[in-house]
């Protein structure tokens, strides 16, 4: 099924309302850098401050009109780009949708040819998801005490 990218800088009020409701979230915020509740003001700001950044995209995914996750890059250079991607917390079974969204962008639209993912090493549903599209572990480090793993894909 065909899936839509809508940049979070295009977004109406409304939009930027569910996305901000999903990454606050307690099942994805725990996954996340900053697991602090975002306000709504920090939020906006946020995508404010995304509409001067080149090396900086975030997108709401949709398929068919049902919004059903998040797809980001950034450190975008002319190669290569830090990938994030997290599923609407009240949607199932669209991890492995978003991870060929987020790569056929990666490839064919920004033609990059690698991909830098990090995760914690307790989310093994995330950690399984970039195994499964042949991301390789790179490197393991501490982040406030939590163990984080650096997986890369090249192409």
């Amino acid at each position: 099924m065909l899936m839509r990218l809508l940049d979070f800088t295009t977004l109406n009020i409304e939009q930027l309302t569910v996305v901000l409701s999903w990454r606050n979230h307690p099942n994805v915020r725990q996954w996340m850098l900053n697991t602090d509740e975002i306000s709504s003001e920090d939020h906006l700001c946020f995508i404010e401050s995304l509409k001067q950044c080149s090396d900086k995209r975030y997108f709401l995914v949709q398929r068919s009109s049902e919004n059903v996750g998040v797809i980001d890059f950034t450190n975008i250079s002319e190669d290569s780009a830090e990938i994030g991607i997290y599923a609407n917390p009240n949607v199932r079974g669209v991890g492995e949708s978003l991870m060929r969204t987020l790569l056929d962008y990666a490839f064919s639209t920004l033609k990059l040819t690698t991909l830098s993912a990090t995760v914690f090493a307790d989310n093994q549903r995330a950690k399984h998801l970039y195994e499964k599209f042949d991301f390789t572990e790179t490197n393991r480090t501490l982040y406030n005490e939590r163990e984080m793993i650096t997986m890369e894909l090249h192409q």
